[in-house]
């Protein structure tokens, strides 16, 4: 797939939650190429500070060539780039990797927990456009609580998919784990899409398999370049040696991926 560079004017900075942000980023090559599951590397500033790129999933792509990306602040990269405003210029790569097999005539359920919801918003509504139908599908959302999970059962549920939910505290929907949400509705799925926590989607890959449906996962790791140069962001394949998660993902089969760590 093609990768293109741009400096992408930064159009709308929108604080979601404490700490969690979505940028809307104009960036017509990256947006006319972008397949969900799909990430972008983006350049925080001009400066050596922070010296590497950081990698965000493409959380949404929009008309008139502009993407999104949601993310939290959890280091001095991320840090940096909550601050940034408006009408700053941000040095984007991408779309880079391997995303979501899309399965329209299936019928699915995406699980996302915490900031692993990015990458399924791009995902449900991209099914959408295909001509499926969303009324018989399940979107499982986790957080910690309900600020951080709110705004997106909204969002999903305006699509058309019946949301669910799953809060640490038990603030919004089920108290517990997303993954709990999934024992009534799996039988009757034919495919599992899920990307969050790696404990979270283990507990995913192992529930579908047990019933025999297809289950997809997008992976979360540290990356260096997102190119495949570095091969900085290895993961145990099932099947033994390493998949690197910038260019053989970051979504895989779930029965590619060695789930011991």
């Amino acid at each position: 797939m093609p990768e293109f560079q741009e400096k992408a004017p930064l159009l709308h900075r929108e604080v979601i939650a404490a700490d969690i942000f979505r940028l809307t980023l104009h960036a017509p090559e990256i947006a006319g190429a972008a397949h969900p599951g799909q990430f972008v590397m983006l350049q925080i500033n001009d400066g050596m500070d922070p010296l590497l790129r950081r990698p965000f999933s493409i959380h949404q792509v929009s008309a008139g060539g502009n993407i999104q990306i949601l993310f939290k602040v959890v280091g001095r990269g991320t840090a940096q780039l909550a601050g940034v405003l408006p009408g700053h210029h941000i040095d984007c790569i991408g779309p880079l990797g391997r995303g979501f097999a899309l399965e329209k005539k299936d019928r699915l359920c995406l699980v996302g927990g915490g900031m692993g919801i990015a990458p399924l918003y791009f995902l449900a509504r991209r099914l959408l456009q295909t001509g499926k139908m969303s009324e018989k599908d399940f979107v499982l959302l986790g957080a910690r609580n309900r600020e951080e999970l709110s705004i997106f059962g909204d969002e999903f549920s305006e699509l058309g998919y019946t949301v669910q939910t799953a809060t640490d505290d038990g603030s919004m929907g089920h108290h517990g784990f997303v993954t709990e949400l999934l024992d009534p509705i799996l039988p009757v799925m034919k495919r599992v899409y899920t990307c969050g926590p790696f404990p979270m989607m283990k507990i995913c890959a192992d529930k579908a398999f047990t019933v025999d449906v297809a289950c997809q996962v997008s992976l979360e790791t540290h990356m260096a370049c997102g190119l495949g140069a570095c091969l900085g962001c290895a993961v145990t394949g099932a099947a033994g040696g390493y998949l690197h998660v910038c260019r053989q993902g970051p979504v895989f089969d779930a029965n590619e991926v060695a789930w011991t760590r």
